[in-house]
């Protein structure tokens, strides 16, 4: 940690510890302590965003565009950018390596599994806040700061490309399943093609452990990892929501109940911009996620996991059967997943 602090010092000269925080996959980050207030600093991962500065100026955007807000209608707070002591938002060390700073949200915690009904009920409100915040934003205004994210035709074809030599036995079950169930993957980029889903403003990754819990009430406060954020379709958002918050840990499954809990409190929030269309495409889009998921880990398997940060070699095979066995529960329950969203259409 020691070789930190030159770095923590751009951003302010009394800093006095810094310890790792979290267990992102792409970037790395510390909370760095000071003599006032502490902070979060990151490297940015150069080979996943090639271009920082533009990540910067979308969350850039995002705090003003909220800020324009009446203040007692924003229920989520939104980290902060803090500028270097040159007054830059990025800080460029002898690597070239790229660190920003943002502001440290207190009394928060993260959690990697849902608890209980009620956590899900507040998962569900913070992302539909989140996107009726920035529903009246111009996607168009934002950066695509990963082109090809959540664009799962464009994962197929990589993936075709990189397995050249037939499976493994040990990894035969993915390979069998994504040629079994390839013809889902357009799904969601048909619909936008014809015009059916309309851009708007995501997240990019709102798993479960990227929302932070107040520790007194329980109750969400802010959403974070904001680099994804880029115009896409919020169907890629509610489909990763729920991908990471019903996954059940024992059996692999799909938590039905959770998803009723967590899509019944986004609704309530975000369904005043919802048509036909985004609740007829809500099931592929829950099908698809952990589909498109699988497909990323393997393909990062085959390559010699260049992309997802792992501790042993085969840690991405291995996340990738857990995502395509989910796929699988999800698809058995389709009828329930089905008659859960047109009652909750039925209660718009």
């Amino acid at each position: 940690m020691n070789t930190l602090f030159p770095i923590a010092n751009q951003f302010s000269d009394a800093v006095t510890e810094i310890m790792p925080l979290g267990n992102g996959l792409i970037n790395d980050t510390y909370l760095v302590a000071t003599q006032s207030s502490p902070f979060v600093l990151q490297r940015i991962n150069r080979t996943v965003f090639p271009a920082p500065e533009q990540i910067m100026a979308n969350l850039a955007l995002l705090n003003r565009h909220i800020a324009q807000k009446f203040s007692a209608s924003v229920k989520l707070q939104i980290p902060e950018i803090l500028k270097t002591t040159d007054k830059a938002s990025l800080y460029r060390d002898g690597n070239s390596d790229c660190w920003r700073a943002l502001s440290f949200i207190a009394d928060t915690e993260s959690i990697e599994s849902v608890g209980a009904i009620g956590d899900a009920e507040q998962v569900g409100f913070a992302l539909g806040h989140f996107h009726r915040l920035l529903s009246d934003l111009n996607p168009l205004l934002l950066h695509d700061t990963l082109p090809g994210f959540h664009i799962t035709p464009q994962y197929l074809e990589h993936y075709r490309q990189v397995r050249q030599q037939p499976a493994k036995p040990e990894d035969r079950y993915c390979a069998e399943f994504i040629a079994r169930f390839q013809h889902i993957a357009d799904g969601l980029e048909a619909a936008k093609q014809q015009g059916l889903l309309l851009l708007r403003v995501i997240h990019g990754d709102p798993k479960l452990n990227n929302f932070l819990f107040d520790r007194h009430s329980n109750k969400i406060v802010s959403i974070i990892d904001l680099d994804t954020v880029k115009p896409g379709l919020v169907h890629y958002d509610i489909g990763d929501c729920l991908r990471s918050c019903c996954y059940i840990s024992e059996s692999g499954g799909f938590d039905l109940d959770i998803c009723a809990a967590l899509l019944k409190s986004y609704l309530a929030e975000a369904g005043a911009f919802f048509t036909e269309h985004d609740y007829y495409y809500l099931y592929l889009a829950i099908r698809l996620i952990p589909f498109e998921l699988g497909i990323r880990f393997y393909t990062d398997y085959l390559e010699g996991n260049r992309y997802f940060k792992v501790t042993e070699p085969e840690q991405n095979l291995q996340r990738a059967i857990s995502q395509f066995r989910l796929c699988e529960s999800i698809m058995a329950q389709e009828p329930a997943i089905k008659d859960l969203i047109s009652k909750l259409q039925k209660q718009k």
